[in-house]
């Protein structure tokens, strides 16, 4: 496995261009970088990055709502993905973790009691797949892998086991995994180490991110009434296992990349809080790697 990190972080901390970010990775011990969305996709910096081979590229990264009701929104979101694909398919980067897409919109009649609170993930997996079939079929003669991200909080229905099942039965390609983040699955109370098996060769990229919970403010408001009960960090600081969670991924054979995703509200108000957070979290992970 290699270890890498999401360039997001240290972006919004001024470290935008992706020289700069790759000398940022050789001197922290970072072997590759997960490329966000808002670094600029310039051909002769990418190119220079691989070419100079200290630091890969392991990903290209674009989540967005892809199914939204504003279809300009939607097309220019789509039309974004498909730049990152042949640009990824031109310079040889394996993959793109990208979102599916969610229709927020509730139907009126509907009052199941899912339904009454949020958009069910289910209710938009037609669509879903109306608008991702010919993006596979692109990626795949691009040969580039499409890892959907499993969070919750972004316009998503890949994020649990069950739509998993659903995704990957219905859209049935080598090219269409996992960007398996176990975070995620700690406040939504699945199981993060149990899926790795039955998933596992749909896992195609790692985030390494913890979830802390807050039991005695999860007692109070419940889940429902506010998000304060829980919030992510460093690997190490949550509840997370991760001595188990890379032991399942080993079983699993898995050997690509663990990329750092830094959200912890402890490490992110400077350039040297973020760098620090990610060094830490890293250094926790090297442990069982």
């Amino acid at each position: 496995m290699k270890l890498g990190f999401m360039t997001n972080d240290l972006v919004k901390q001024g470290i935008k261009q992706l020289d700069e970010l790759a000398v940022w990775a050789e001197i922290h011990g970072f072997q590759d970088m997960e490329v966000g969305p808002t670094v600029p996709m310039e051909r002769e910096a990418f190119e220079k990055v691989i070419t100079d081979g200290k630091v890969g590229i392991s990903s290209l990264t674009y989540c967005r709502n892809f199914l939204s009701t504003d279809q300009s929104e939607a097309e220019s979101h789509i039309s974004e993905l498909k730049k990152r694909i042949d640009f990824a398919g031109e310079l040889g980067i394996e993959k793109i973790v990208t979102s599916t897409g969610i229709d927020k919109t509730l139907e009126e009649g509907i009052y199941d009691k899912a339904d009454s609170i949020r958009r069910t993930p289910l209710r938009s997996l037609e669509q879903f797949l109306m608008t991702f079939d010919p993006i596979v079929d692109y990626a795949e003669k691009k040969g580039v892998r499409l890892a959907f991200e499993n969070c919750p909080l972004m316009g998503n229905i890949a994020i649990s086991p069950v739509m998993w099942r659903e995704i990957f039965k219905r859209l049935d390609s080598d090219k269409v995994g996992l960007a398996y983040d176990p975070s995620h699955l700690v406040w939504q109370f699945i199981d993060p180490y149990d899926p790795i098996k039955e998933f596992s060769s749909k896992i195609f990229h790692v985030h390494a991110k913890d979830t802390e919970i807050d039991e005695k403010r999860l007692k109070e408001c419940g889940f429902l009434t506010d998000f304060s009960w829980w919030c992510y960090r460093i690997p190490g600081h949550g509840v997370l296992q991760w001595d188990k969670l890379i032991g399942c991924l080993k079983e699993a054979g898995y050997k690509g990349t663990i990329s750092m995703e830094h959200e912890d509200p402890s490490y992110e108000n400077s350039l040297e809080d973020v760098t620090k957070g990610l060094v830490l979290g890293a250094d926790y992970i090297k442990q069982y790697i």
